[in-house]
């Protein structure tokens, strides 16, 4: 039977790799993704699912996107700087996540990014704000999607691209 290719409403799983535009790998995922190829509320990249239309499983997929079809561009109003001694300890060190909210009640993740003296600095930017996102995708799967996944948009509800 002929592989089947990636088109709308089918059911793919995939794994991925990001890397910086130095190659340091920013994000990899081993466990297979799934979604449904042309769901409306995936939440996919736009520039890599029009990359995998028409492709088949074994299929290894590069995608260069720039900030503004990525992670957009840095924005250093994002940053913010306080001094060491109002930062709770167990957020004194680098690469730490600081959940913050806003007078609306949004929340947003911060990192810390920076301790110099007795300043810490944190930053609400996404690693690759402002740089080029190398996306590496390998199709594991490609299927008829059911129903329900179709209705649903993923392949298994459990799992979700985020």
């Amino acid at each position: 039977m002929p592989s089947q290719k990636i088109c709308k409403n089918k059911a793919v799983q995939f794994t991925y790799t990001i890397t910086d535009d130095l190659g340091n790998v920013v994000e990899q995922v081993d466990l297979p993704v799934h979604y449904v190829h042309g769901a409306s509320n995936m939440g996919l990249i736009e520039r890599i699912e029009r990359a995998m239309e028409g492709r088949v499983a074994g299929d290894n997929i590069e995608v260069e996107l720039p900030p503004q079809e990525g992670f957009g561009e840095y924005d250093a109003d994002l940053t913010f700087t306080d001094d060491l001694e109002n930062v709770p300890p167990q957020f004194r060190k680098i690469g730490a996540q600081v959940e913050m909210t806003n007078a609306e009640g949004e929340s947003k993740t911060f990192l810390v990014s920076k301790i110099e003296g007795d300043k810490l600095t944190v930053d609400g930017n996404h690693p690759l704000a402002g740089k080029v996102a190398n996306f590496k995708v390998k199709v594991l799967e490609v299927r008829d999607a059911t129903e329900d996944e179709v209705r649903n948009g993923i392949s298994n509800p459990n799992v979700s691209i985020h």
